[in-house]
C-alpha cells in the first residue's frame, strides 16, 4: 500500500523561525495531507521521527530544528547526533526521514540573523516537501 500522507514534526527551541519550514512544506504539500507534531527540541528529533515512521502511516516524515551554540554545550555535537539520529531512523524503518535540521556556524540572536534564517527555513521546507514528493514516486516506480 502507497501512504500519501506525511509527517512534519518540528522542535519549539526558536519556533518563530523553525515554524517557518512547515509554512514551505505546505506550499507543496497540502495541509490535508500532513500531520504536524512538535517536540520540546532537536534532540527529541528522532525518538518521535521513529515513532512516526513506525506507525506505518507515513510516506515520510520532515524533522526541522535550528540547532545553535547555546553556550552550556557545543551545538555541533548536538546537530551530528540528530541527524545521524534521524538517518539510523530512516535506514532503521524504511521510511523516509527528510532532516531539515539546521545548523549554522554562527547564530546570533540579532535582527539580521533572525531575519535570514526567518526566510531560510521557508525555502528548507519547500526542499523537504520536493524530496518527499521524489521519493515517494520513486517508490511507487519501483513497486510497478
Amino acid at each position: 500500500m502507497t501512504h500519501t500522507r506525511f509527517a512534519f514534526v518540528k522542535a519549539n527551541w526558536h519556533a518563530e523561525i523553525v515554524n517557518r519550514a512547515l509554512e514551505g512544506f505546505l506550499e507543496l504539500i497540502p495541509s490535508s495531507q500532513v500531520d504536524v507534531f512538535d517536540v520540546p527540541g532537536a534532540f527529541e528529533l528522532p525518538l518521535v521521527a521513529r515513532d512516526l515512521a513506525l506507525s506505518g502511516k507515513y510516506a515520510a516524515v520532515a524533522a526541522a530544528a535550528l540547532i545553535v551554540d547555546g553556550g552550556i554545550y557545543r551545538h555541533d555535537f548536538v546537530a551530528r547526533t540528530v541527524v545521524e539520529g534521524l538517518m539510523r531512523v530512516s535506514l532503521d524503518t524504511g521510511v523516509p526521514i527528510l532532516s531539515v535540521a539546521l545548523t549554522p556556524h554562527h547564530f546570533h540572536e540579532g535582527d539580521h540573523h533572525k531575519r535570514i534564517f526567518h526566510d531560510h527555513f521557508v525555502e528548507k521546507g519547500r526542499e523537504a516537501a520536493r524530496a518527499a514528493l521524489m521519493i515517494m514516486e520513486t517508490r511507487k516506480a519501483l513497486a510497478a
